[in-house]
């Protein structure tokens, strides 16, 4: 009985102390061996190391022994064929729990050190022949993202970063030195995506053409197989999208050339729009053969309707000097009713609440990168709607004609509206102007490629609902409520 009992305790202490069969294809064969606890077995590497826990990590997976000299080499420069030797212990050990075996099925006598390993990763669907002639060249961080990209399957490495990476790739300000030329540019923002890469900067700077050093390239090793060691890129896309800093100016998209002496109306469109760019409300022009009174009702008629295109700028009214002798006019432009200093402050504060009314949509989530310019313009169709009623007491020289009002008393009649919704428009970046007849004035802009009116004055059911009958209407929709 008692040697049953020895032998019984004996089988038990076998179980505890053999290793459990690795799984095929499991990310649970990521394990630290229990007797290769990292101790400063590579003199350059201390705790005080900014790759410290990546290059320890490393060698806890059996993934690395170092160089020669008993250094990991941080600093080093990294080859092709080093990379691959790399991924494919990796991927040898997801496969099989055992970092050589993948390789060692393909190795030969006279064979370079990395050609079983490339064997398996090709054999593994890993790679083909896209690298070849330069495994023995510096890997550039391009080739580096496509390899590692690749090593593991993508149920094994999950893009837990996808949305914000997609997001804040899409505004151009992040991972902003990487575009669909750049070589393996998919493979690069899917290291983002899985939490293996954040970029060099605040921006996520990622230096495709750019070698590797051996630190850095262990961090992205080590983020592959430990998923507590991957990294999600602290962005604010808020920032990214916010209009601060706009100027009026900002909001001329074109870049209109100055001519001295418009004589179409399209040349005068273009000198309004010229003056705009510059901040200005003033247009002087100069005509060598001289002016007429014909000519001077003409300017003002036809620069006052260009300026009521940019309603958005505030400008209603227009007043004119003018010299015979010397051909030169002068156009002023302000608001019916309103002395320059009051439009300037009126102007600013139109400008400021707008952008605030910009951010705070993006902020809350309300519009995002992913929405369509038609999807976004909806947004801001709602808001006007939901944030103003119309003036029904206003008078020829009312303020509600303007934008300000808008934000202000959140009260307009239909060139405020519409001043209003094309300035929030195109601090979006979508370019709009404002069309009219004798008695309306409304928005057409450019949607995603194709052009469409929106009246946001008719949209509005005085708060009480908003109206989409009159949202992204096809030219013939909208000569069908008023003509133009």
């Amino acid at each position: 009985m008692k040697k049953r009992i020895l032998s019984l305790l004996l089988f038990l202490t076998l179980l505890l102390t053999t290793p459990a069969l690795a799984a095929e294809n499991s990310t649970g064969n990521f394990v630290r061996a229990a007797d290769k606890t990292y101790s400063s077995q590579f003199s350059d590497v201390s705790a005080a190391s900014a790759f410290y826990n990546n290059v320890a990590a490393l060698y806890e997976y059996g993934l690395t022994v170092g160089k020669t000299d008993g250094t990991f080499g941080l600093n080093d420069s990294v080859t092709v064929s080093q990379v691959v030797i790399f991924a494919a212990r990796i991927r040898s050990l997801y496969a099989s729990g055992d970092a050589e075996s993948g390789a060692a099925a393909y190795r030969t006598e006279g064979m370079a050190t990395y050609e079983p390993y490339l064997l398996y990763l090709q054999a593994q669907g890993v790679l083909s022949g896209e690298l070849d002639g330069t495994y023995y060249q510096s890997a550039t961080r391009s080739a580096v993202a496509h390899v590692l990209a690749n090593t593991l399957p993508s149920s094994a490495l999950p893009a837990a970063n996808d949305s914000l990476v997609t997001q804040a790739y899409a505004t151009g300000k992040f991972i902003s030195d990487v575009t669909e030329y750049t070589p393996y540019y998919s493979d690069i923002l899917t290291l983002y995506k899985c939490g293996v890469c954040v970029g060099s900067d605040a921006t996520g700077t990622y230096y495709p053409a750019r070698s590797i050093t051996r630190g850095a390239l262990a961090a992205m090793l080590t983020r592959i197989v430990d998923a507590s060691l991957r990294m999600t890129p602290a962005w604010n896309l808020a920032d990214a999208y916010s209009a601060q800093g706009t100027s009026w100016g900002d909001l001329i998209f074109d870049s209109p050339a100055y001519i001295a002496a418009p004589s179409t109306a399209a040349e005068m469109d273009q000198d309004v729009a010229y003056m705009l760019a510059n901040g200005s409300h003033t247009l002087s022009l100069t005509f060598k053969g001289g002016i007429s009174e014909g000519l001077i009702t003409q300017l003002m008629d036809e620069t006052l309707s260009a300026a009521k295109s940019y309603c958005e700028q505030c400008y209603n009214s227009v007043s004119v000097s003018y010299s015979y002798s010397s051909g030169s006019v002068t156009l002023s432009f302000g608001a019916a009713d309103c002395q320059d200093s009051e439009l300037s402050t009126y102007r600013e504060y139109t400008l400021s609440s707008a952008i605030a009314v910009h951010d705070a949509l993006w902020e809350s989530g309300r519009i995002t990168p992913s929405m369509t310019e038609q999807e976004k313009a909806k947004v801001y169709y709602d808001w006007i709607c939901q944030n103003c009623s119309y003036d029904y007491s206003a008078g020829d020289y009312s303020l509600s004609h303007i934008a300000y009002s808008l934000f202000k008393n959140k009260t307009a009649v239909c060139d405020g509206y519409t001043g209003a919704y094309n300035l929030l428009l195109k601090l979006e970046g979508i370019s709009c102007y404002a069309q009219s007849n004798d008695d309306h004035i409304w928005t057409v802009a450019t949607l995603d490629g194709t052009d469409y009116h929106i009246d946001t004055t008719w949209g509005d059911g005085s708060g009480a609902y908003t109206d989409y009958t009159y949202f992204a209407m096809t030219a013939a929709q909208s000569w069908s409520y008023h003509h133009w």
